[in-house]
């Protein structure tokens, strides 16, 4: 971002509150540009026995992850994730067990995770075009490439969790 959003002066890097930020250069105008971070709601879905991981459409072949979706203004991030599991899978989340929270660097996103028990049968919408199912036993050694995040959540859910799944 190189402009005010509000008067489109020129935004300069200054330090606010113990952070560098872009404020805006005309005198008048007192507009920060925060960058707070985006909620995002994650879910590692459990169907039956099974963890259901997906390929996004934009993704490299054999690229697979959890469901996730942005949280919508008035939503939950219980609410994201159930709407994200129907839409994107066709599923129907019937209890959700927080997982925790992850900072997403990259792309200045909070994902904010749960495990879902899930039910029903597995419809993709236009968002995804493959997913795998991936027996409990097999969770910790599944290979998530260059998805970190997603293997770091899962991890943490099954040493968390490992006596009751």
């Amino acid at each position: 971002m190189k402009f005010c959003l509000e008067c489109a002066a020129p935004l300069k890097e200054k330090e606010t509150d113990g952070f560098t930020r872009l404020v805006c250069t005309a005198s008048d105008c007192t507009f920060t540009f925060w960058n707070n971070p985006t909620p995002v709601a994650v879910g590692l879905v459990r169907l039956g026995d099974d963890y259901i991981l997906a390929r996004n459409a934009n993704w490299t072949e054999g690229t697979f992850s959890m469901i996730s979706g942005f949280i919508e203004k008035g939503e939950t991030p219980e609410e994201t994730i159930k709407r994200e599991l129907k839409e994107e899978l066709g599923l129907t989340a019937n209890q959700l067990d927080f997982i925790g929270h992850f900072k997403f660097d990259m792309m200045n996103q909070l994902m904010i995770a749960y495990h879902v028990q899930a039910s029903g049968d597995i419809e993709l919408n236009e968002e995804l075009v493959e997913f795998v199912r991936v027996p409990h036993q097999d969770l910790k050694r599944f290979d998530f490439g260059n998805l970190e995040l997603s293997k770091h959540i899962a991890l943490k859910w099954l040493r968390n969790n490992h006596a009751s799944c």
